[in-house]
Formats: C-alpha cells, structure tokens, sequence
C-alpha cells in the first residue's frame, strides 16, 4: 500500500453534513475528493466522467439507491467501492457486497478511532483491481432456504461430538461474495461443524450471517460463547471477538486487544482448530487481503490435517490465500466452485485417506 499516494476518490452520499465529513477526513490524509454524488444517478455518472480510484457508496439514497448504482457502476466499467453505511443496513450491505463493491463500513464519526479505520479501508482498497460484472438475471427463485426450519430431533441431545472433522473457513475482502458462492453448494446434512472468521467492520455480521443463512441449507448464526458444536451448522465469529474452540467442543469467545489489526483473527481460529482436532482440522483460506491465517493454516498442516486454498484466478483479491501458499500450509489451491466439492470428497475419504491420495498425485 503506498501511504503517500493521493487517491482520487468520489463520495456518493444524499446527506451534505455526511459528504463534508467524509471529505475532511479524506482530504486531510492527503487524498483527493473529485467529486460529490446527491444520489446513485449521479454517482454512476461522476464515475463515467471522472473514473476515481475509488467511490465511497452510501446505500440509502433518492432519485437512485447505493444498490442499483453499484450494479450499474460494476456493469459499466468497475471501479473500487466501499460501502459507507449505516448499521441498521448490514444485511443490505453484505447484498451489496455480492453485486462487486470491495467492503462495508459504518459511517464514521470524528472520534479518532473511527476516522483513522475509514482512511485505512480507503487506502487499502483504492486501486484495488476489480473486473465488470455482467448484469445478473433476474429469475424465480426457488423456495428460500431461510423459510424452511432447521430441525433437530429431540434425541440429538448432542452432549458429546457426533463428529469427527470439523471446517475453518477464512477470509477478507472478497470473503462476503465467495462465501455466497462456496456455502450454498452445501447440503443441510453437511456433517461436520463449520467455523468462519471473516474480517468485518463492527456492527455488520449479523447482518452476513442472515444474508448468508438466506442463502443456504446450511444453519449459519453468529457464534455465541459456551454453545456446543454441531453438524450442519455454520458458526460466524463475531468482529468484537474472536472465535476459537475447546477440547470439550465448545465455543470460546476471546477478547480483541486493542492492537489486534485483523478482526476477527484468522490465526486465532485456525490455530485452535488444530490444537483441539489435530489431524481432523480442516483448514480453508479463501480472498483477502494481507497475511492474517498463514500461520493458522500452517499449523493444522503440522499438526496432520488438511488445507485448502482459494486459487488467485477465482479470487477478489490473492492475498492471505496467497501468503498461506507461500509459507506451506495449503495441500491444493482450487477454484471456488469446486471448493465444495472438495470439502466433500475429504469427509468422504477421511483427512488421512485424502492427504495419501494428494500424495500420490505429488509424486
């Protein structure tokens, strides 16, 4: 990231005490606001005159909403964008997400904490690389996942593990829309736990974690401290914590220090996994942007268990997948659509039976 840079950025925003607030902060670190948007129309438009490096994206707005101008945006000719919103829209947030703009972040405010955490988001995704979008067709949809009940039988009383591997799923920027890909070609028989760290601003995961469970056959809930591990069921960290598990198959919430850069923490997940199960962990890093997981997938490899990668060509952004590769800890990078897959297969053979087959293919 290149710290001295003067980014061109577009803030589109329908209220002028937001834009100038917005404006201030950015301009103060240097960067360059080339223009203000009332509305989505005009964001579409400044973005076709302008083409920023990147465009801070308000969702509620007249004339035209943040949604349909980022469609339209990515359509057109993709250009970064960061969703600045309000807490009260993170489901709408994550939709947002899947239609090609980068990350969401509350609105801040000028207390230093908040304005120092827009600034960074802003530099690290300005100039980030992003491809234009075909517009997505509009079909019936099926009966939706979220509207069927998730049933357990009253004798699964669960009181000891009824499985015997269980999934990390980590990732960044891009993570929101490769989930949204990757999570429903999982059948609500799934049989193992699944535990997610995505790295999210504060206020928005249970938003995701609605989105995502709308999505699937899959149960996915925000994980809650003390609660037991089940099959078929995904567990997202919240981003004030970070999730982690104990040897008698419960969730552990641990506290962020106030230094912590990822939240929630890859490495924290990861790492645990593979203390707890050892040779039944499985690790799966998927896009994003810096390190964090390469030393957690590392450690479920020493430890004897399996670690997938998202490959660069499916990614948003070939960060920590790639930073996973490069220290070891990663059996097969694929591309998402047959990362499910591949889950499968692993359960199917068992970890052992599977790191004998990618032997076989190494040598």
């Amino acid at each position: 990231m290149n710290t001295n840079r003067a980014y061109r950025v577009l803030v589109a925003d329908d209220s002028a005490m937001a834009r100038a607030l917005l404006r201030e902060l950015l301009e103060q670190d240097g960067m360059e606001v080339i223009a203000e948007a009332r509305n989505g129309k005009e964001a579409v438009e400044l973005t076709r005159q302008h083409r920023p490096d990147l465009v801070t994206m308000d969702l509620q707005m007249p004339v035209m909403g943040g949604m349909q101008a980022i469609e339209e945006i990515m359509h057109e000719k993709a250009v970064p964008i960061l969703v600045v919103s309000s807490e009260s829209d993170a489901e709408k947030a994550c939709e947002a997400l899947d239609l090609g703009a980068l990350e969401v972040i509350s609105k801040p405010d000028y207390t230093a904490p908040q304005a120092t955490e827009f600034v960074r988001k802003v530099r690290l995704l300005a100039g980030v690389p992003v491809i234009t979008r075909l517009r997505r067709r509009v079909v019936a949809p099926e009966a939706p996942a979220k509207s069927l009940p998730f049933y357990w039988p009253p004798s699964a009383q669960f009181k000891v593990r009824n499985y015997q591997q269980v999934f990390a799923l980590a990732s960044s920027t891009g993570g929101p829309q490769a989930l949204a890909r990757l999570l429903p070609r999982l059948d609500a028989t799934f049989p193992a736990p699944i535990l997610l760290a995505q790295h999210m601003c504060d206020g928005f995961v249970e938003g995701m974690a609605q989105w995502l469970s709308g999505l699937c056959k899959l149960k996915v809930k925000v994980a809650q401290e003390g609660e037991l591990l089940k099959p078929g069921c995904v567990y997202v960290s919240p981003s004030e914590t970070h999730l982690t598990v104990t040897p008698n198959h419960r969730i552990a919430l641990q506290a962020r220090a106030q230094g912590d850069i990822y939240r929630p923490s890859c490495d924290h997940l990861l790492t645990s996994l593979a203390d707890v199960y050892g040779k039944d962990a499985i690790g799966v890093i998927l896009t994003g942007m810096g390190r964090d997981g390469a030393a957690g997938m590392l450690k479920i490899r020493e430890k004897g268990g399996v670690g997938l990668a998202q490959n660069e060509a499916s990614s948003v952004i070939y960060g920590m997948n790639q930073e996973a590769v490069k220290l070891g800890g990663v059996h097969c990078e694929l591309p998402l659509d047959v990362l499910a897959g591949e889950m499968e297969r692993i359960l199917e053979l068992t970890p052992v039976g599977y790191l004998a087959a990618w032997a076989r293919r190494q040598s």
